[in-house]
């Protein structure tokens, strides 16, 4: 996952046949930067966002979200139009647009190669293949579609390929363009899965079979853009694919959002993508990060926050920049800084009273309100829960213990439940063995700076840590797999909290459950709320899963940071949306003339 080998001139060569001269000199370049690197770009293999924002610029879901409204809105990609939604929840038939084109690649000879309804039943089905390493299959498992888990087992069982060719009742291909979906139990919301192209972004079979030794360095999709350089870890660059279909900016902003309003006005009816070619560098330390972007090296920097005061003291953009012409963006992500506590872990795992005073008596001494200081410069609101700003579920007015750090409650906690003293200063377990946290981390700065926050908060309450430092693609491989004791990143997802409140849900452990927790109490309510319809009796619900989640502290809710966005003058239009990467295919570089 980590090699640093640059791909072989030949499939460098590969990724750019059929190129036009109009796209030989691209026109208008974007250049942005990542933090972290990206692990690859098979859609349904990978989580992390830097590979997911490429993900999203080349491989199209049936559905997508509204660039710019607020709330989100579903709305339709490749399809016509929204799906039709049995009364039950049970049934949802898609329709794909027909002439729809997947990107240009020698598997297919030369010849254009069509979007169909069975490239979408395929993609899915590649969830369901035990050879496929993805941690997204509950999206599907936990909704139930009709013989695709049995399709699983029997291939799990007698060691066999899965059988792709086998149709079942719940992913059926109707006709060219339409297929259907059918449900073992009502999902409301089940469309949204359709939203994301990590989920449901449409890959050509006849692609994943000729480059099945290494699927993650072939990207072929129906979107916007296409792959054609590939330095891993270092550089990645996409170009607009010459069989992207006409697609028109349509889209109106929010009551109250000038800068919106300002894109919808301006955007109206334009042919996108708007970018003619993408550049990325990985750069994984804030300041030089920064400093490529001072030095105009990259056109957008999501603003690290060790710099926030000096781009944006008091919270607007500092005057120096402005004359440079600098724009900022300032949104409050709706994701979610966390640490996990893994339930396998004989040392922080366990339901008893015993072991939940421990990680309530850590959740307690841990100070997120120095993390906003230290760490974010302000740039972050602290966290009461898993659940999300601008998610359906989340509760504004919610004050847990989550923000109000207090470690003389941790140490009289720890008391109560015997975790003594040691002669050497350490806190043992009741029962007298040495007790010693383990927590995961990345190699950045940041990573580097929260460790010594960690470091210091414990060791005020008398529990030793040590970290396991290891890179961040390694580390995700090593949670899915229980190896973690204790580790934290942030999660963001779709418009609506299910998706939080599924980070505990026990059938989710090896995938997005990443604590491992199990509480038969918690999954009854996790799984009444996913049968209501929006309102009332279902906040009520979600509510009383939130209690859970709180209680037993499978999670410890740090902060929802605030994303600042900033671009030079001659970018406009970089609008972030909170549940897509794709924003960059409506960025427009200034001069680039209308179509």
């Amino acid at each position: 996952m980590q090699r640093r080998d640059l791909l072989a001139a030949g499939t460098a060569a590969a990724l750019g046949a059929g190129s036009s001269g109009a796209y030989a000199a691209p026109r208008k370049i974007l250049r942005a930067a990542f933090p972290t690197a990206e692990v690859g770009f098979d859609p349904i293999q990978v989580a992390d966002g830097p590979s997911l924002t490429v993900i999203d610029l080349i491989f199209e879901a049936p559905l997508t979200y509204d660039a710019l409204a607020r709330p989100a809105l579903l709305k339709p990609l490749t399809a016509t139009a929204l799906p039709e939604v049995s009364a039950d929840f049970k049934r949802y038939t898609f329709t794909i647009r027909p002439g729809i084109l997947f990107a240009d690649d020698p598997v297919f000879k030369g010849r254009p190669r069509e979007l169909t309804a069975a490239d979408y039943v395929y993609s899915v089905k590649r969830l369901y293949d035990p050879a496929v390493k993805t941690e997204r299959l509950y999206f599907f498992e936990n909704a139930r579609l009709l013989g695709l888990s049995e399709l699983r087992k029997r291939a799990l069982a007698a060691r066999t390929p899965f059988p792709y060719d086998t149709e079942v009742e719940g992913l059926r291909v109707l006709d060219r363009y339409r297929f259907e979906v059918r449900l073992g139990t009502p999902s409301p919301r089940f469309a949204h899965v359709f939203a994301a192209a990590q989920n449901a972004g449409a890959v050509a079979r006849e692609v994943i079979e000729a480059y099945a030794a290494d699927t993650m360095a072939h990207p072929v999709g129906t979107g916007p853009y296409r792959l054609v350089e590939w330095r891993r870890s270092s550089r990645i660059v996409l170009e607009r694919s010459p069989s992207f279909r006409e697609l028109r900016f349509d889209s109106e902003a929010p009551e109250g959002d000038a800068q919106a309003a300002a894109t919808a006005r301006e955007l109206a009816g334009r042919r996108l993508p708007l970018v003619d070619r993408i550049e990325v560098a990985v750069i994984e330390e804030s300041q030089p990060r920064w400093l490529a972007f001072l030095g105009g090296e990259i056109d957008t920097l999501r603003l690290p926050p060790a710099f926030a005061p000096i781009a944006m003291p008091g919270g607007r953009l500092a005057p120096y920049l402005a004359k440079r012409g600098v724009q900022a963006r300032q949104t409050l992500s709706a994701s979610v800084a966390h640490t996990f506590f893994n339930f396998d872990d004989p040392q922080v795992g366990g339901y008893t009273p015993v072991k939940v005073a421990l990680r309530r008596a850590i959740a307690l001494a841990y100070d997120s309100a120095a993390e906003i200081r230290q760490l974010y410069n302000g740039q972050a609101l602290p966290a009461q829960s898993m659940i999300v700003p601008n998610n359906y579920g989340y509760d504004p007015a919610l004050k847990t213990e989550m923000s109000q750090a207090s470690p003389a409650r941790a140490n009289a906690l720890l008391d109560v439940y015997g975790y003594a003293r040691g002669s050497d200063g350490w806190r043992r377990h009741p029962d007298g063995t040495p007790l010693l946290l383990r927590r995961a981390s990345s190699q950045d700065q940041r990573s580097r700076q929260q460790n010594e926050l960690w470091h210091k908060h414990m060791t005020a309450i008398g529990l030793r840590i040590v970290f396991e430092v290891a890179p961040f693609g390694e580390l995700i491989k090593r949670s899915l797999a229980g190896q973690l004791q204790m580790w934290g990143f942030q999660w963001s997802n779709g418009p609506d909290g299910e998706f939080f409140l599924g980070l505990a849900y026990g059938p989710n452990a090896d995938q997005s459950n990443d604590a491992r927790f199990k509480l038969p109490a918690f999954d009854a309510l996790f799984e009444r709320q996913s049968l209501l319809p929006d309102g009332p009796a279902r906040l009520a619900v979600m509510r009383e899963a939130t209690k859970l989640m709180l209680a037993y502290m499978p999670y410890i809710a740090h902060v929802h940071p605030i994303d600042t966005d900033l671009s030079h003058a001659p970018v406009r239009h970089l609008i972030r949306h909170p549940f897509k990467s794709t924003w960059w295919h409506f960025t427009e570089i200034s001069g680039q003339a209308a179509e």
